[in-house]
């Protein structure tokens, strides 16, 4: 079905036309701005493909879906206080988002259960409030079967881990201690740096002076593009081994691609080629070409995350009381080595 108005808008334009009979609005949190916004035509794609479809299986009591876009990549008490001005003006009462964890847990306490706040990629962990529905993975949960592998299968056995200095990457960094240790191997170095595009010579430094053979890196979107090329540039990526939680598609296209064989990513799905055995995310990505055409923007992690949260969203929306909903059906996480400008999944567990 191919709607007759557009599926998102501007929250500027949804305040200035007020209710629509007949339409149900759903709040979408996703970067349009900031180290994530590599990631937003994918994720934005992925969206309407989600409300489309629910659209055209009857609609939420027959009135159609519309999204209501607010930039996620802004700061996390900007973003809380419009997503709340927007829940209290009667724009939407259900938010669903990707962003950071700093964002989240801004927007988890100014939703405070008022409305369901699903948040879609890997999380810090720990507990959430009244309301929030988080469907992506824990630190320990996305990156424990990875590490191990690395440890086992590339004898990774001295770690480096470097970050962003917020809540997911704290809380990675801890998860892949406990892990580590367990394993035998060795944390030998850590540092966390601000967002933006930084001087990465210390991080490099730090790599060459602990005699490093792998690096965990928790930085995100452009930061990591970034990194990536100047760890290259300064010849580490062909003896030491990197695995990302947050490199996706369009992350990998942003670095220019990497045909070392030692760059890694854990996410719960990757693009798939015509020969995957994964129906649904190929499925997924046939009807995002039939709707957008074959120079659409990838099916990357983070946008299929979104589907599904968008999905989630109207599920909740026409029955808030069904048990079957809750986030237990999130695919396992999936461990992929960069191959040029793709990945190929291999076996973690």
């Amino acid at each position: 079905m191919v709607p007759t108005s557009p599926v998102r808008l501007d929250p500027w334009d949804a305040l200035l036309s007020g209710p629509v009979p007949g339409t149900v609005r759903i709040g979408l949190a996703v970067p349009l701005s900031g180290p994530l916004a590599l990631t937003a035509p994918s994720a934005l794609d992925l969206a309407a493909l989600a409300a489309e479809e629910c659209t055209a299986a009857g609609g939420l009591g027959g009135r159609r879906v519309e999204l209501v876009a607010v930039d996620s990549g802004r700061a996390p008490d900007v973003v809380a206080a419009e997503a709340r001005a927007l829940r209290e003006a009667g724009v939407f009462s259900t938010l669903v988002g990707f962003h950071t964890s700093d964002v989240h847990r801004a927007v988890a306490r100014s939703w405070a259960g008022r409305g369901a706040y699903v948040f879609t990629p890997p999380h810090e962990g720990g507990p959430t409030g009244p309301g929030v529905r988080r469907t992506g993975h824990g630190p320990r949960a996305q990156h424990a079967a990875a590490l191990g592998w690395l440890v086992t299968h590339r004898q990774a056995r001295r770690w480096v881990l470097l970050g962003t200095d917020y809540v997911w990457p704290r809380a990675v960094h801890r998860a892949a201690r406990a892990v580590l240790g367990d394993l035998g191997a060795q944390v030998v170095g850590e540092a966390l740096v601000p967002f933006g595009p930084g001087d990465a010579a210390p991080l490099l430094d730090l790599v060459v002076r602990s005699r490093a053979d792998a690096v965990l890196l928790s930085l995100v979107g452009a930061d990591l593009a970034l990194f990536h090329r100047e760890f290259a540039r300064a010849g580490l990526d062909r003896r030491v081994v990197r695995l990302s939680g947050a490199l996706e598609e369009n992350g990998l296209y942003a670095l220019g691609g990497d045909a070392t064989g030692e760059l890694y990513a854990t996410m719960p799905s990757f693009a798939a080629p015509p020969s995957s055995s994964d129906e649904r995310q190929l499925d997924l990505q046939e009807r995002h070409t039939r709707r957008a055409g074959r120079d659409a923007p990838v099916v990357c992690a983070y946008a299929r995350g979104l589907y599904d949260g968008v999905r989630l969203a109207c599920a909740l929306l026409a029955d808030p009381a069904d048990g079957t909903l809750l986030p237990h059906r999130v695919p396992a996480t999936r461990l992929a080595r960069a191959d040029g400008l793709s990945f190929t999944q291999l076996r973690a567990g």
